[in-house]
């Protein structure tokens, strides 16, 4: 399975922090927003990453996270030149995807805990893949309605009305005819290609599943002040009450295999001096 990572937008949102920089780069305590998403591809396996960001950013954004290759990984770039909406990311990383069933998250979703794992599907699955979550403000987001057995009855994008309060995080699974599924889809009301469009469309076909995410799961969606500022809390929370390093790519790939603790200790003195790098160097020296 591959991972597309989706750091795009103006962050129009968060202005004026975002007038120079990307949201995606914002601190979120201890480490850059695009920390916390590229940690959990990485956790579930995936090494091979697109990150499609903007013409203006993708610069930042490669000096940041290099190729991937001292993470055993691999991180190629691509360019969104306007908010044209979520399923276009597929468009722009077809050539990425190719015959690969593919992870899609989006650069400002921050998830912890370890079910979300357990809950993905394996490389070879068929169909698509979404999670659902209960929310208090189901306007916000993708909703998602079920029926009595699980099953779907409707999906909406942003509903003035909302039918239930299911909201889609920010993580989606596709295979790879998602391609041509994205080819298919038209520009909303908003002008935007609709990841809602995609879902519908597995739906359509019955290949659709929804997978409610499990208690103890958290996700964070840093896309406003309020949210930026939740999360801020929550990592600094959960590292210093719990001693838990959150959204660490260095630990992730370590965890998953894709390096060895002597690779692990090197990256760790890149930030010797930094709370984050004290953080690895506490783990490490647990081990």
């Amino acid at each position: 399975m591959k991972g597309i990572l989706l750091a795009g937008g103006t962050g129009s949102r968060l202005y004026p922090m975002t007038k120079t920089v990307s949201k995606q780069l914002l601190p979120v305590y201890d480490k850059p927003m695009v920390y916390y998403p590229l940690s959990t591809l990485l956790s579930l396996g995936i090494s091979k990453v697109l990150i499609v960001t903007t013409p203006k950013d993708k610069d930042s954004f490669q000096a940041l996270l290099g190729d991937g290759s001292s993470l055993g990984c691999s991180f190629s770039y691509a360019v969104q030149p306007k908010p044209n909406g979520l399923a276009e990311a597929f468009l722009i990383g077809a050539d990425f995807i190719g015959t690969d069933s593919v992870a899609l998250i989006l650069g400002d979703n921050l998830f912890y805990g370890s079910a979300i794992q357990k809950q993905s599907p394996s490389a070879g699955f068929t169909g698509g893949l979404i999670f659902g979550t209960h929310v208090q403000n189901p306007e916000r987001y993708g909703i998602v309605e079920l029926d009595a057995e699980g099953n779907v009855k409707s999906i909406e994008e942003k509903p003035k009305t909302p039918k239930s309060n299911l909201a889609i995080p920010g993580l989606y699974f596709f295979d790879h005819t998602v391609v041509e599924k994205a080819k298919q889809v038209k520009p909303s009301a908003r002008d935007e290609l609709e990841i809602t469009d995609i879902h519908n469309a597995y739906w359509k076909e019955d290949s659709l599943r929804v997978a409610i995410l499990e208690q103890g799961t958290a996700w964070l969606d840093t896309g406003t002040v309020q949210s930026l500022s939740k999360a801020h809390v929550f990592v600094e929370a959960i590292q210093s009450r719990q001693g838990v390093l959150v959204g660490s790519p260095e630990l992730a790939a370590y965890k998953e295999g894709f390096i060895d603790l002597p690779q692990l200790k090197a990256l760790a003195l890149n930030y010797k001096d930094a709370e984050y790098g004290k953080y690895l160097k506490r783990w490490i020296d647990e081990q």
